[in-house]
């Protein structure tokens, strides 16, 4: 019987969860390095790959029990040993994964910005991309799913990979690169926060249609270690029976506990007596930093947390630098810093960036996650009745309490809070869930594409000096196309240049409901954005000569794991091409 494998592919932790007919998902453990040398189970795979030297960690301590000795390991020990080697750790791999400001498919990572002493102690060590990280947290839960089941490989099962609802089609595309890359030649995408919302079915069986009601609003609160996901899930009757819909997903914003990380080294830093710390120390810091937020912000959190770094040269343990984290101080900084007080319906600030900056992951500007709140939910003008929590900064009691409080104040009356499966887990016993779902043994969630897609389209005009021809964006995809369904667009006069590598620029929108396929809008019109352009050399096919413009209709398909393909298609017959995103994929 073939099993379903749901994978959570996290920002800060990657889970593996596990169905078959009938019986419940169950989350796996994952054996991996947890020491020099030392192998264990742990619940979770730290989403952490370290990239040692033979003289900083010997191979043959990292070695697994389905490899030989190794040059990097993920997990626990690349986690922990990372933030005495912070040169050496990539971390945050799938935030890199959806930066459209780097080349994702180069070896950039671990990400040395314009440091100079990070390009020093970086000299000679292994570099990755976006793409191979996340391949090789893939292809240790591959590895590890074997090992303990030898008769049922991994790749021979139907795997689900979950990713954020804010994922563009070139960041889904780059993860499907990274699964086939880890040896899953097959893969179906799932949205987070659904993959949290069928955790919860899971978890509360029939007893979830005695929670919800017609009309119900669930917000679905997602904040991990990278990033923050808000979806809106909405009830309603169908003839008698309840049926889901997922009618929101909002942006995506690069801020979660990392930030919250980076503010703690701040603080800590703060106690340090005026020693400076170079780049190196200052990246352990920030680890340094993420280990006691998790005490303090526990059940059972601890008055304060010491932290100790390694200092530089020649009498390391000597100069160690020591500082602490109190309570008191951590729980204001963060409770009041990343979850203020906001109003109903105020938008998240926005600041001028300098003309030049360093290159880097693309952070929210404004650290609130509540003005964030209240700006997408104003942007769709629903106010939920109930909330789902999910992702591990939401483990905080007082984090959670603080927002419900403000949902309460926003709505004038009662925002229930629905009870989900273990925060760290949900996400991949959901889409483990959502396999049995597909088979028909489960309720599934409506949604399809969560925005709408637009190609551009260039006007026809006679040249005017200094002005380019206007564009305008043909809906190609209207927002909540189902998964394996296919659109062929009214037959407009458009053309397509062939034998020459022409740009393609697409464009999104989360807010228009009401674009059908085809619809022609203005580039700029409201709640239009543009993603990043396709370059692609349109092949010569038949007898046609590079240049010519061949007449062409377009066909949109979503594909099963929830990409967009594009189809120009030769009226004459004689031709058919296909624009997806162009991923170069490499030996890295």
């Amino acid at each position: 019987m073939t099993r379903i494998l749901g994978i959570d592919l996290g920002t800060t932790n990657s889970a593996l969860a596990t169905a078959t007919g009938d019986e419940p998902a169950k989350a796996q453990p994952i054996t991996q390095v947890v020491g020099p040398g030392e192998i264990a189970e742990r619940p979770t795979l730290p989403s952490f790959l370290l990239l040692p030297s033979d003289q900083e960690v010997a191979p043959n301590q990292l070695q697994l029990p389905w490899s030989g000795a190794l040059k990097y390991t993920v997990g626990t020990f690349a986690r922990d040993r990372g933030a005495e080697l912070p040169h050496r750790l990539v971390a945050s791999a799938k935030s890199w994964l959806c930066n459209p400001a780097i080349d994702r498919t180069a070896q950039v990572l671990p990400f040395r910005g314009a440091q100079r002493e990070l390009d020093e102690a970086m000299q000679g060590g292994e570099r990755v991309s976006p793409v191979n990280a996340s391949a090789r947290y893939l292809a240790h839960l591959r590895a590890a799913w074997d090992d303990a089941n030898p008769d049922e490989p991994a790749d021979e099962q139907e795997v689900l990979v979950t990713v954020p609802a804010s994922f563009d089609p070139v960041a889904r595309e780059l993860t499907v690169v990274a699964a086939r890359e880890a040896g899953f030649d097959k893969v179906t995408l799932l949205e987070e926060p659904q993959a949290a919302f069928y955790a919860y079915l899971a978890a509360r069986g029939e007893a979830w249609r005695k929670d919800l009601r017609p009309g119900d609003v669930v917000l679905v609160c997602d904040l991990g270690g990278g990033t923050t996901d808000f979806s809106l899930i909405e009830v309603r009757d169908d003839g008698g029976n309840l049926t889901l819909e997922r009618i929101a997903v909002g942006d995506h914003i690069l801020l979660g506990g990392d930030n919250m990380d980076l503010a703690l080294a701040a603080l800590a830093q703060r106690s340090l007596e005026g020693k400076t710390l170079d780049a190196l120390q200052q990246r352990a810091l920030v680890y340094a930093a993420r280990s006691a937020k998790e005490q303090l912000l526990s059940a059972k959190p601890p008055a304060s947390v010491p932290i100790s770094i390694l200092g530089r040269g020649s009498k390391l343990v000597g100069s160690t630098i020591k500082a602490s984290l109190e309570r008191d101080a951590v729980e204001a900084l963060i409770i009041d810093g990343f979850f203020p007080k906001v109003a109903a319906g105020e938008k998240a600030q926005r600041r001028r960036t300098g003309g030049l900056r360093e290159l880097g992951l693309p952070y929210a500007h404004d650290p609130a996650i509540t003005r964030h709140l209240a700006e997408f939910l104003g942007r769709f003008d629903k106010m939920p009745t109930a909330v789902l929590f999910n992702g591990g900064v939401m483990k905080a009691q007082k984090i959670r309490d603080r927002i419900v409080d403000l949902l309460r104040t926003w709505a004038g009356r009662e925002v229930a809070v629905l009870e989900g499966a273990d925060l760290d887990l949900a996400v991949a016993l959901g889409a483990a869930y959502y396999g049995q779902a597909r088979q028909g043994k489960g309720i599934r969630i409506r949604g399809g594409t969560a925005r709408a897609y637009y190609i551009g389209i260039e006007s026809a005009m006679p040249a005017i000096p200094g002005f380019a021809p206007p564009i305008k964006a043909l809906c190609v995809a209207p927002r909540g196309l189902e998964e394996g369904s296919t659109v062929a667009l009214p037959d407009d006069e458009l053309g397509l240049v062939v034998g020459e590598m022409s740009t393609f620029r697409f464009f999104a929108a989360a807010t228009r409901e009401t674009d059908e396929a085809g619809a022609l809008i203005e580039a700029d019109a409201e709640g239009v954005s543009e993603l990043d352009p396709v370059e692609k050399l349109v092949d010569v096919e038949g007898d046609r000569k590079s240049g010519d413009l061949v007449p062409v209709r377009l066909e949109a398909h979503v594909t099963e794991v929830g990409t967009l393909e594009l189809w120009c298609v030769a009226r004459d017959g004689q031709g058919r091409w296909k624009l997806e995103y162009s991923v170069r994929e490499r030996d890295n």
